[in-house]
């Protein structure tokens, strides 16, 4: 029988960091979910090739744990809960909607905290839900080009542009808490603190970091991570690129530098894996994806 090697990704079973496939929510710490949805794109579709492209990404990145001390898979019992919220029925939207809040709501009440792969930026509706449900209203900590606040629900129709309006408007997300950091285009304003892009960079990684945690407080947050927040230099394998983000590095020092935040859910959205040359933008999906699940453990 051949040995096994820990570094070794072109072999063995596809799994988010190779962990345990299973739905048994019994001692889990965190459960990654799959939301394979693409239906709300605005621009170009293939996000719902995202989940499992960051899947075999994760496998690459390893148990390499820079910058953090210690390998979070190891240390916390995190499971690979499969894929969710597909479908090939006459109205996906709903059917998504409806099926990841009730999975969220599952693993929230389990216990577990909850990290989400999609798939589009529609996503976010049923596991917010869920979160807010659990845990009362939530900050929402959203890195993203775009604000993502057009009316859905309330007067629009619900795509990934519309989940920020509709669930604060709904009360699922208190605004004055949250934050939307790297934007870089304008959209209905609805009481989020937004830091433009061109301001976040200018301000040392840390220093961004310890604005958001001021901010936020001691509030239950959801973090929502468009790949589309970094410059397209980074990521360029996705739906509506915006020039003029940060770099993996820079992204990933404030990441790291919000440590004690009270994370409940998270989600990682957007990667479209066939505008994605050399495979860079799901190599940087994955390891910003093991940067939240330390983020939400630690």
């Amino acid at each position: 029988m051949a040995q096994k090697f820990e570094f070794v990704s072109y072999t063995g079973n596809v799994s988010f960091f190779g962990c345990k496939q299973t739905t048994d929510l019994n001692g889990v710490d965190v459960a990654v979910v799959g939301v394979p949805f693409d239906c709300g794109v605005s621009n170009r579709p293939g996000a719902r090739f995202g989940p499992r492209a960051i899947r075999e990404a994760s496998l690459f990145v390893g148990k390499f744990h820079y910058p953090w001390n210690y390998e979070v898979t190891k240390k916390y019992n995190i499971i690979d809960y499969g894929d969710i919220g597909y479908s090939l029925g006459n109205d996906p939207t709903t059917f998504m909607i409806e099926e990841t809040y009730e999975n969220a709501k599952k693993i929230l009440d389990s216990g577990a905290k909850l990290l989400s792969i999609g798939g589009d930026h529609t996503i976010p509706y049923g596991l917010v839900r869920a979160a807010s449900e659990k845990y009362g209203q939530l900050a929402l900590l959203h890195f993203d080009s775009h604000e993502d606040t057009q009316p859905g629900i309330f007067g629009g129709e619900i795509y990934h542009g519309s989940f920020a309006y509709d669930l604060q408007k709904e009360g699922c997300i208190d605004p004055s808490k949250s934050v939307q950091v790297y934007i870089r285009t304008n959209m209905t304003e609805c009481g989020y603190n937004i830091i433009y892009a061109n301001e976040a960079m200018e301000l040392d990684p840390k220093a961004l970091a310890e604005r958001i945690k001021k901010n936020v407080g001691e509030a239950p947050v959801y973090l929502t991570f468009d790949i589309d927040c970094l410059d397209p230099a980074y990521a360029p394998g996705t739906g509506t690129p915006v020039i003029g983000g940060p770099s993996t590095q820079e992204v990933r020092n404030v990441l790291f530098h919000l440590k004690g935040l009270n994370i409940v859910a998270a989600d990682l959205v957007e990667v479209a894996p066939v505008y994605d040359p050399a495979e860079i933008t799901r190599l940087a999906a994955a390891t910003i994806a093991k940067d939240l699940l330390y983020l939400m453990v630690d």
